[in-house]
This record gives structure tokens, sequence and C-alpha cells, in this order.
């Protein structure tokens, strides 16, 4: 055998080894959302060898919908899952032992859209508003943009209607929805089709934990080494993603590549989104206490106890803020 085929096939046997027997240890985690910017850190940390570099060889894969995504998480097919806090919220008010570990995206990404005639709060009383489903990021992001509204939960009707693009179309049909929310990228094409756009909930909600990263309590504790690695590549990712411009081209790469958009494309959704996640990585509180405040005044929903700690376990963020670790990401990656 030749030297060029010898090292070829000892390049195909390295390739069959376990991850682990290069020090790397297995991570699975799970997004609801796999084909959306908004998990920009996680592609940032993969596709930049961030998670190698803190040892571990992580699985990214796609879980569609809250509910299948906790099921997985709860039968320990997943290490850790990222999701809007009402999925993990509601599972821990039934009993599971789910906790939020931390979160990159506390700020809400849509805009209101509504037909023309409808221009100011009170208009909105009575109507129609249009959401993907019950329970769901559309439906909170509505009732709470009501509140500073100064309209009740009930002024307006909630009506599960499919998609954004399928939510846009009905706003132009007579006695369709009035109004509906939907991501920035789609608030574009509701503009250019004459829909007023008729507030921005980033400005409007404060504070809005729709990405929270979720694990059960056991893992924490058993596994709390394999945690703090991943929370590590996580956060340089996001910080550098946040601060490090010169990267721009390599991760407009990976948006086209992940999000399959063309160039132009790419760009716009590095523009609008590389600035927005946390850092350090952490749940919002206020946020997080009105969507525990939302979900507890549902119909047959009983009084729960209140305690954020009750859903919230950051000790591994704690621990890494305690030892300098998002200072020392900020010495060795100057701000450029």
């Amino acid at each position: 055998m030749g030297f060029a085929a010898l090292a070829l096939s000892f390049l195909f046997f390295l390739l069959s080894i376990p991850s682990v027997l290069f020090g790397l240890e297995r991570h699975i985690h799970a997004g609801a959302g796999g084909s959306s910017p908004q998990e920009l850190p996680l592609f940032v940390a993969k596709d930049l060898g961030i998670f190698e570099k803190y040892g571990l060889d992580v699985d990214l894969v796609v879980i569609g919908g809250g509910s299948r995504l906790m099921q997985a998480l709860i039968g320990r097919s997943l290490d850790s899952a990222n999701v809007a806090a009402m999925a993990p919220v509601r599972a821990n008010l039934s009993g599971a032992n789910v906790v939020i570990t931390g979160a990159f995206l506390n700020k809400n990404l849509y805009k209101f859209i509504t037909r023309k005639e409808i221009r100011k709060p009170s208009d909105l009383r009575g109507k129609k508003v249009g959401v993907v489903n019950f329970g769901g990021a559309n439906e909170f992001s509505v009732l709470m943009a009501l509140k500073p509204w100064g309209l009740p939960p009930d002024s307006v009707k909630l009506v599960p209607s499919g998609d954004s693009m399928t939510r846009l179309m009905a706003l132009e049909v007579s006695g369709g929805l009035d109004g509906t929310v939907v991501p920035y990228s789609n608030a574009v094409i509701a503009a250019q089709r004459g829909l007023n756009i008729f507030g921005d909930l980033g400005e409007i909600v404060k504070e809005f934990p729709d990405r929270t990263f979720i694990a059960e309590r056991s893992f924490i504790e058993t596994k709390r080494d394999n945690a703090r690695r991943f929370f590590q590549a996580v956060s340089e990712g996001i910080y550098r993603l946040k601060t490090q411009q010169q990267l721009k081209e390599r991760i407009v790469a990976i948006i086209a590549k992940r999000l399959r958009l063309d160039t132009k494309s790419a760009e716009d959704a590095y523009d609008g989104y590389h600035s927005v996640f946390s850092f350090p990585p952490r749940v919002g509180r206020r946020g997080l206490q009105e969507v525990l405040e939302i979900i507890q005044r549902e119909p047959g929903r009983v009084k729960a106890e209140s305690d954020l700690g009750r859903f919230v376990d950051e000790s591994v963020l704690d621990g890494l803020e305690k030892e300098g670790f998002f200072k020392k990401l900020e010495a060795e990656y100057p701000r450029k």
C-alpha cells in the first residue's frame, strides 16, 4: 500500500473513533426554532469550534414545538434545550423537574401588525388578533403588549391562524384578522403590502424570555462539569458575536449556510441580530415574572408559588461569574 493510501486509511480510522477518545464529551442540545437567526449564538459556538475548545462534542438538533421538545428533555433524550419560557414554566407547574438554567435572548423581536384603519390602542378592543397557536410566544407577545397599552387581556379575541405569512394574508382579506405579531423580517413584507406597523414589541415589551436554556435539575447536579463547559462555550460565542466585528464575514457565511439564505439576506440577519443577545446569558427576571403571571391567569389554573427560584437554577452561571470567567473573555477578546 502506497504512502498516500496508507495516510487516507489512517484518516478514515481517526474519523471513526468516538469523540470521547479525543477528550470531547458528548452533549445533545435541541431548539424548537432551528431555522431562525435567533439560534445564532449556538451556530457560532458550533461552527467556529468553540464547543470543542471547551471539550464538548455538541449535537444541535431541531424538535418542532415546545411540548415535543419538553417530552424529549424529560425522557432524557437530550442534555439541554432552548425554548421560550412558557414551556418550562408550565412543565414545572405540572410537576416536571425542569428548570431554566440561563437565557440568551430576553428581547421580543416581533412587530405588531394591523389593518390600516387601526391606528391607536383603543381601536383594538373587540378585534381579532392572530397567533400561531395558544400557549406560544405569539400569544404571550400580544398579552404582554396589551398591558402597557392600558388594555385588559380579554379586550381582543386571540385566534390561532397559522404561520406568519398566512396571518399577513388574513389581514388583507375582508372579515379576516384585524391584527397579528410577526418577526422583524416579516414586518418588512407587511409594510410592502400596505399594512400598518402598529408597534415594535422590542420597545413596548421591556423584557421577554424568548430563548431560555433549560435542563432537568438532575443534569445540573450529576453532569455539572458538562453543563459548565456548555455555558463557557455559549458565553464565548455570544460575546464574540456581539463584539468581534472582524468575524462578520465568517458569521455571515455561517448564517447563509445554516438558514439557506443568499449573502445579502444573511448580512441583513447578522445586522439585525448580532447585538441583541444577552451576555452573560442570564434570564431576565422581570420578563419571567410577567410570563408566570399570565400563565396563572389561565382558566382552571390554581394559583401557584410565585417564587422564581422554583423555576430557575443559574448556579452554573453563578459559578462562572464568581471565578471571573466573563471578565476573562473581555480580556482575551477586546472589543473591536
